[in-house]
């Protein structure tokens, strides 16, 4: 009875295999059913836990003894599991990263199977905080395992894949959101929670927009390390490129050196950064210029000058914006009107970026070129309103002259009528 729940198991098995898989056919069937392993770990009910058909290494034809060692191929238990068949069984926690880098750091090997992949993996891990710390002997760290699992390792494109970005939160916060292992490092853990209802996060874990950052994006995959001061602006300027150039060279930049500020961080925040918006410059309260300056000193008075500028410009783009939905209202031409309208908007991208020059000059530079094209939309806005207006005006008078024309030929055919009826 054993033996048929066996070939059953191996018979569904393999008929998944053969519509997953991108081995052959015919050299797969051959191939699962001389693999003792599977035999007898189907057969004994000892199939590895979240064990995933779809896992990597099977869908390339790397079995248990490819990772394990040991003769799949030899019947006896004893012999197949031997040192003679250089079985490695389970791999301490310690040597993992050197377990998975046999494949995975070999180049000439992994050039077979993903030619496109990186093959510095283990070397880069054990410059993260992770491989360090592993190398001294705290088994509390992130293997390769801990992020990529074990038995059921997807591609990271593959949306079930614990490394698909969306799913990276999660994976991390599975050990960082952990209050007893972090308390042993005095590392908070409310980071998921922080970053979900950040701008990044409602991006990625709401709108699904796998563009947006993960954790990996600014702390590294493999070589995971804390950001320095130094590094901070460098790590947002690969998004945030025209930023991190304007705040380089701004004056700030040195004054935050100085001061050991951390770039970016010091106003947007790091995990639950909020999405920017005119309100964080100037001088009143929501304006994070006062968390550093008071209100009488140069810097708020440079913080004003500069919401001013912008303040303008968005009064000025939201009348145009404001016409030109009259204009679509009222089925008139708005073609050119959105075209100049679509460059002033990246024009208004462009002056609150200028922001972080920190220098109302050169926010004005641009805001005003905005501002022009923007009066130039308005203008055009006003003209279509206008010819609407003349051809409706046009249009009520042409229906009052048919009205009194159709209303004289009435009361002329009628007056003939009754002449006739008189005459009779």
């Amino acid at each position: 009875m054993k033996q048929i729940i066996v070939l059953l198991h191996l018979s569904a098995f393999i008929s998944l295999f053969l519509i997953t898989s991108d081995v052959f056919a015919n050299d797969l069937a051959e191939w699962m059913e001389k693999d003792n392993c599977l035999t007898c770990h189907l057969e004994m009910e000892l199939m590895p836990d979240k064990y995933l058909l779809e896992d990597i290494h099977m869908q390339k034809g790397l079995s248990c003894a490819g990772c394990h060692g040991g003769d799949p191929s030899e019947e006896d238990m004893e012999l197949s599991m031997s040192v003679k068949n250089n079985f490695i069984g389970i791999p301490d926690k310690k040597s993992i990263p050197q377990f998975c880098g046999k494949c995975h750091s070999n180049i000439e090997f992994m050039r077979t199977f993903r030619p496109q992949i990186s093959t510095d993996q283990e070397k880069q891990f054990f410059t993260s905080i992770h491989g360090k710390k592993l190398k001294e002997g705290d088994n509390n760290v992130a293997d390769c395992a801990s992020c990529h699992t074990s038995h059921s390792i997807l591609p990271a494109k593959n949306p079930r894949s614990s490394v698909f970005p969306v799913n990276i939160p999660v994976t991390c916060n599975n050990c960082h959101g952990d209050e007893k292992l972090m308390s042993q490092y005095n590392i908070a853990t409310n980071q998921y929670t922080e970053f979900a209802q950040s701008v990044h996060g409602i991006a990625l874990l709401k709108k699904k927009d796998t563009a947006a950052p993960a954790c990996n994006n600014c702390h590294g995959n493999h070589g995971a390390m804390p950001p320095e001061i130094k590094s901070i602006s460098h790590i947002c300027g690969s998004c945030h490129l025209n930023n991190m150039k304007l705040f380089e060279s701004s004056d700030m930049a040195k004054e935050f050196s100085q001061l050991e500020y951390h770039a970016c961080e010091q106003c947007h925040g790091y995990h639950n950064i909020p999405k920017p918006g005119d309100y964080m410059i100037g001088g009143d309260e929501q304006s994070i210029c006062l968390d550093c300056h008071t209100e009488d000193d140069e810097g708020i008075h440079v913080a004003v000058s500069i919401r001013e500028k912008l303040d303008a410009f968005v009064a000025v783009y939201d009348s145009a914006q404001f016409k030109l939905n009259l204009v679509q209202v009222k089925g008139m031409n708005d073609i050119d009107i959105e075209y100049i309208l679509k460059d002033a908007k990246q024009k208004l991208i462009e002056s609150r970026t200028a922001v972080h020059s920190f220098d109302p000059a050169v926010v004005e530079q641009i805001s005003k070129v905005g501002m022009e094209l923007t009066e130039k939309a308005i203008i055009s806005a006003d003209n279509e309103m206008d010819e609407y207006y003349r051809r409706r005006d046009g249009f009520i008078f042409a229906s009052i002259a048919f009205l009194i024309f159709g209303a004289a030929i009435y009361l002329k055919i009628r007056s003939k009528n009754e002449t006739g009826e008189v005459e009779n």
